[in-house]
């Protein structure tokens, strides 16, 4: 089986909500027409950050998501990005996952970034997700989780094919994210599509390099820091054939570890 994966690289405009719906609502056709079947969509893309209107923003997130659900039975696809989840005085920064029409799971991230604040305003998962879409198994993780190599290895020994990862990663961190993705998908043995922001948001800068990798860590596609759109095809049988000549799943000693 293969799968064509894309991950749409934008600048995120913070608490513009109808501007990223906008980018989005032309985006999806687009590569759908050029076969794609997954989406990833950066971190909190339909609002950004915006931190002083943030629970306002949050509550046009189930209409955002009902679109959302359309426009992946429109296309025939499965679309994974974060958005603000309303609970109480805090918001979650949640992963909603439209696989062609039906929401088939949501993921709150677990990790938050202490060092910008990110714990003060959101409210923290307690649970991982996996998924099994119409194209495959998929685990999701958040831009920070990326550093916490447990959770990848939870979804990988659960069964993910895929592991995507929606994220605002700004400089001058750009060789930890791509290092921490193809270690993601070298020890796992899997395929990771990654999505990063780009452009100005707020005070930061983001440089894009949303990748998409295989599971020998081969870079299937690399963005530059600009907009863009990047896809490759993920051939399941290379995944099985790699981790039957490299059987680090059956060498695992857990009970030691």
């Amino acid at each position: 089986m293969t799968i064509h994966a894309a991950a749409l690289q934008f600048t995120v405009k913070q608490g513009d909500v109808d501007a990223n719906l906008a980018y989005i609502r032309e985006a999806l056709p687009r590569v759908a027409a050029q076969g794609v079947t997954l989406a990833v969509l950066p971190e909190m893309w339909s609002s950004g950050f915006a931190y002083k209107n943030l629970n306002e923003l949050a509550r046009r997130t189930e209409a955002i998501v009902q679109e959302l659900l359309e426009l992946s039975a429109l296309h025939k696809l499965v679309i994974i990005g974060s958005m603000p989840e309303p609970n109480g005085d805090k918001v979650f920064n949640t992963i909603y996952v439209a696989d062609n029409g039906v929401l088939a799971g949501s993921y709150r991230k677990i990790h938050l970034f202490s060092l910008l604040g990110e714990d003060k305003a959101f409210s923290g998962g307690d649970s991982w997700l996996l998924v099994d879409t119409s194209i495959g198994k998929i685990g999701v993780i958040i831009c920070y989780d990326l550093r916490f190599p447990e959770l990848s290895r939870r979804l990988a020994l659960e069964g993910a094919q895929i592991i995507c990862v929606p994220a605002q990663w700004p400089k001058p961190r750009q060789e930890h994210w791509r290092t921490l993705l193809r270690a993601r998908a070298i020890e796992n043995q899997l395929f990771v599509v990654a999505c990063n922001a780009c452009g100005i948001i707020g005070k930061l800068d983001f440089f894009g390099m949303s990748m998409i990798i295989d599971p020998k860590g081969e870079v299937l596609a690399e963005a530059g820091e600009h907009e863009t759109e990047i896809s490759a095809v993920l051939d399941m049988q290379i995944m099985a054939d790699w981790r039957a000549q490299i059987p680090c799943f059956n060498d695992r000693k857990p009970a030691l570890y």
